[in-house]
């Protein structure tokens, strides 16, 4: 079972920044909220991170298994390698390496459509 992040972010706004919640793009993501992509990314939009509060978030990133393939297709797609990959989005090479071992087949199925 997944948390509502639409409903933990909503309720969080409500709480201490009232005033977001009336910006037509902030509630536009809001009702968006389906991989782990779109999390991080109002997240950010909405609480400037520090350094601080970045490296700790960091460490408890996780990704979906749609996030994953979506970064591992981008990846082929522009033939980057991973360290690239690992520094722009601040993931380590071992992590993309086992997505690729994990998610092989549905990466192969993918690159098919």
């Amino acid at each position: 079972m997944r948390p509502n992040y639409n409903k933990i972010y909503e309720d969080l706004l409500k709480m201490k920044h009232p005033e977001k919640l009336e910006c037509p793009k902030v509630k536009e993501q809001l009702g968006k909220l389906n991989s782990t992509e779109e999390i991080l990314k109002l997240n950010e939009r909405l609480f400037k991170p520090n350094k601080e509060t970045a490296k700790t978030n960091q460490q408890l990133k996780t990704y979906d298994k749609k996030t994953m393939i979506k970064l591992l297709n981008y990846q082929k797609k522009h033939s980057l390698s991973t360290s690239f990959m690992s520094r722009k989005y601040s993931i380590s090479r071992t992590t993309f390496s086992k997505w690729k071992k994990i998610l092989e087949d549905e990466l192969i199925e993918t690159s098919k459509k």
